[in-house]
Parts: C-alpha cells; structure tokens; sequence
C-alpha cells in the first residue's frame, strides 16, 4: 500500500475469498514512516497465513500495538514474535505483570503505557489506560486530513472513547474503526449508540468484529456510503477520509 492506510488481517467476518475468518480482531496499518500491526487475533498460525495471503511480511512490522488481553486480541502474539522479534511491542499496565515481564526478553522494545493520552511516535497516540474490565487502549491516527480513532473491542464503549479523544485533543474524529461491543447489546443501547457517535461529529464507521450483525446493521442506515463493511482483507486509504 504506497498510501496511508489499514488492512484487516483478522476478522470473525469475511471480506476477501479465501482468507480465514475466526473470532478476533487484528489489521495492519501502513503509515508513511512506520507500519503497526494493531492486535494479534486468537490464532498465530492464521494471523500469518492471512498477512502472508495478502501480501503482508510480519518481519516489515515496526509495531505491535495489543488493545487488552483478552484471547481473541493476543492469541497470535508468540507466532508473530517468532518471526518478528525486533518489533516494538506496546501494552498498557493492564496486562499481567508476568506477560509485560516475559514480553521484555522477546521483543526488540517494550513500552507500558500507563494515565492518559500519551504520543507513541508523529501522529500517533495511545488513549492511555480506559477503565473497564478488562482494561483497554485504543490507538489515535492523525493523518495529512483526518483523526482516526482504532479499538480491539472497545469495552467502554467506542462513544465514550472518541469523546475521550476529542476532549483530550481538541480535534474531530472522521474515522472510528474496530470491535463496537454491541453484539449483546439491545436495541435501545445500540441506537443510543449510534447517535451519540454521530452527535460527536464522527464522519465514517468501520464497525466489526464484536459489533454484532444488529448494531452493524443499523449503522449501515445511519451512515449510508460512510459506512465501511470491513471484514477480513478490507482495505482503506486515510488520505482522503478529511476532505
């Protein structure tokens, strides 16, 4: 991808024939001078065989950027450091004490983010620690033309976090992307949802993985062609989101 931009390389629903979809999240996101792989999936030798499938080396990943802990998030986290063990890895004090441990020995750098909002490198940021169980990061883009804000499930609530964001940066999000957690969600809750993002100015969703077919649907009505399906293999460019 010679442009800005996110891949989705693991997804419990499918975009591209051929790659294969179980229950988890994980997308590459090209960017001008660095290239992060936000989450790891359930399964290592899945996660590899799709980035492999779409023309994506996990050696040619600066940084793993891991959301929470839960099994779904990390569970390609060895197979991609057997491969890759140069990477800058970035977690949140969140996680065990004995994995962030464990993780100094097998990565070429160890970041544990902690408090608020903090800058990780030019134009990208952590939200910091959300409180919720589990505890969670999102990560913030800004780009030549928009702010993009990417969850693994956004267990707060992605409403909550692109308010988080918007508060502590004082700028608009265009994009929200990742897991909305709303597949249990009901229709009162998700509708709230929905409007709440769009009250807060957020031009474009890509809602997938536990945002469940229900809440997906209705923001498919609510934001017409800017609503992105996603989906294993789905690709976006960032250039052109602002204008």
């Amino acid at each position: 991808m010679s442009t800005s931009g996110l891949t989705i390389v693991f997804d419990n629903y499918p975009f591209k024939p051929g790659l294969t979809s179980l229950w988890g999240f994980a997308a590459v996101i090209h960017l001008s001078e660095l290239t992060i792989l936000f989450d790891t999936g359930s399964n290592g030798r899945v996660l590899l065989r799709n980035m492999d499938m779409l023309g994506l080396d996990p050696g040619a990943v600066d940084m793993l950027f891991l959301s929470h802990a839960h099994w779904d998030h990390i569970g390609g986290l060895d197979s991609f450091l057997e491969i890759n063990h140069t990477a800058t890895v970035l977690v949140h004090e969140g996680f065990s004490t004995h994995l962030i441990q464990d993780l100094d020995t097998l990565c070429g750098k160890l970041i544990v983010v902690s408090g608020d909002i903090g800058k990780l490198a030019p134009g990208i940021y952590s939200t910091g620690i959300l409180d919720d169980s589990p505890p969670e990061q999102a990560m913030v883009l800004e780009t030549k033309d928009s702010t993009i804000v990417i969850g693994g499930c956004a267990h707060p609530g992605m409403e909550w976090i692109v308010q988080h964001v918007k508060s502590r940066l004082s700028k608009n999000v265009h994009l929200a992307v990742g897991g909305f957690h709303l597949m249990n969600g009901s229709k009162p809750s998700i509708e709230q949802s929905v409007a709440c993002l769009r009250d807060l100015g957020v031009e474009y969703v890509l809602p997938t993985h536990c945002t469940g077919d229900t809440a997906k649907a209705s923001f498919q009505r609510a934001y017409g062609t800017h609503y992105l399906e996603g989906g294993i293999g789905y690709t976006i460019a960032f250039d052109h989101l602002g204008n």
